[in-house]
């Protein structure tokens, strides 16, 4: 246990340092397309819990969770890789946490990562499936379904609806991403879902970054409507949770699983995996 470390409030200062510990662990990489890495530690340190620990005046690890209106869902939990095993991360993690018993997160694949979570409360519970495909190979809804850019304060609103969750900052972050686009998918004229697309870090494809369907509705339809449009005819990469029946479809039509993440949580309901698309760091 390293004893002469000390956990603070991360702060814009740190952000550099933070972003070298996210390169160490591939979570961050050198911008061939767009920022997305930069802005979203910005916004976590801005908006959420975020904390760093510093020895010797240097920053060592970083912590940040989010409180999505259901639970605090851990957005991030680094530790620089030649003090892995000593403690750190689980200081880290405690202290992110808190006393907030509904916990939620995404372990990579690094196999310390899972004991760690599990110790905190959390039980792995599906795979987050990441897919890539080129849009046009998903049929189009034949007009039964269509796809209206909104301000994303509309977005906001539905999701208050349809969850109770109140997250207006987040969703003005989501919006402000590089080459963002908010949209809902609409059928007879009532919102069945809402999704954000942007650019990616690296690599042409655009990526649904986040997309929720209303309760009640049919997932399949409204969420392949949603990716087909984000992608604007050329390659698209979304998250499916494992149990989704989206899953299926996307396989179907030619999507192959690039990559893959645990979901984890203290609670099955805090997700629902057939009618949401996560966010991976702020869920």
């Amino acid at each position: 246990m390293e004893r002469d470390v000390a956990i603070r409030r991360a702060g814009p200062g740190d952000i550099p340092a933070i972003r070298e510990i996210l390169r160490v662990h591939d979570a961050d990489s050198a911008v061939v397309g767009a920022d997305i890495v930069g802005p979203y530690v910005r916004h976590l340190v801005e908006h959420a819990i975020a904390l760093v620990a510093e020895r010797d005046g240097l920053v060592v690890a970083y912590g940040a969770a989010v409180d999505t209106g259901r639970c605090r869902h851990l957005a991030d939990l680094f530790v620089r890789a030649d003090l892995l095993g000593r403690g750190i991360g689980g200081r880290l993690l405690d202290a992110v946490l808190g006393d907030v018993v509904q916990r939620t997160t995404f372990a990579s694949a690094d196999p310390r990562a899972l004991p760690l979570y599990v110790r905190a409360g959390m039980a792995p519970l599906w795979p987050l499936l990441a897919l890539e495909g080129t849009s046009t190979l998903l049929e189009s809804s034949g007009g039964r379904l269509a796809v209206e850019t909104v301000h994303p304060g509309v977005l906001s609103r539905l999701e208050q609806e349809w969850t109770g969750a109140e997250r207006s900052v987040d969703h003005v972050f989501w919006a402000s991403q590089a080459e963002s686009e908010p949209f809902v998918v609409v059928a007879g004229g009532d919102p069945v879902a809402f999704a954000y697309a942007r650019a990616r870090q690296v690599g042409e494809a655009r990526a649904i970054d986040r997309l929720l369907v209303r309760p009640g509705a049919e997932p399949v339809g409204p969420t392949l409507a949603a990716i087909r449009h984000a992608g604007r005819g050329g390659a698209v990469v979304t998250y499916v949770a494992g149990p989704s029946p989206v899953l299926p479809a996307l396989l179907a039509a030619g999507f192959r699983i690039a990559e893959h993440d645990q979901f984890l949580a203290s609670d099955p309901s805090l997700v629902d995996p057939g009618r949401f698309i996560p966010n991976s760091g702020m869920l």
